[in-house]
């Protein structure tokens, strides 16, 4: 029994409250340790997850983090240092910016993202097939029909 494990007398005891809540425990804690090896905050790594499909404007990528105007900026701009994104003006509003990943963005994305599959297939390790697609359609569900996420 893993140190995790070690500390609920029997997992079976968990209601639908605390396994959510334990769950996102421990995929925070990964993505903590894996953005810590590269200087990198959660908010850091979803912010460079969410320029994986897109290059939104600051606006959507403040909606998207749930950050406002101001601490986006500072995400940004603190990322835009090190050389992880670049501005870029918007077709659709030559006063606004689209934020991108850059060459050195996108190979810190690939080592993250590589990283933290690797980490939640060991987490996931002791499922099946059938209940590793029963996770991600539960999962999927709740994450669409959550009040207030956006998607």
């Amino acid at each position: 029994m893993s140190s995790y494990e070690d500390s609920f007398d029997k997992l079976d005891d968990l209601s639908i409250v605390d396994s959510l809540v334990q769950l996102s425990f421990l995929i925070q804690n990964i993505l903590a340790r894996i953005g810590a090896e590269h200087d990198l905050s959660i908010i850091q790594i979803r912010l460079l997850g969410i320029l994986r499909d897109r290059e939104p404007g600051m606006l959507q990528l403040a909606k998207h983090l749930g950050l406002d105007k101001s601490s986006i900026t500072g995400l940004v701009d603190r990322a835009q240092r090190r050389g992880l994104v670049e501005r870029t003006v918007s077709p659709a509003d030559k006063r606004g910016f689209n934020v991108k990943a850059t060459a050195a963005g996108w190979q810190i994305i690939h080592e993250v993202g590589e990283q933290i599959e690797r980490q939640i297939m060991e987490v996931t390790a002791g499922l099946t097939e059938a209940e590793r697609a029963q996770t991600i359609a539960l999962a999927s569900k709740i994450l669409i029909t959550a009040p207030g996420t956006s998607r």
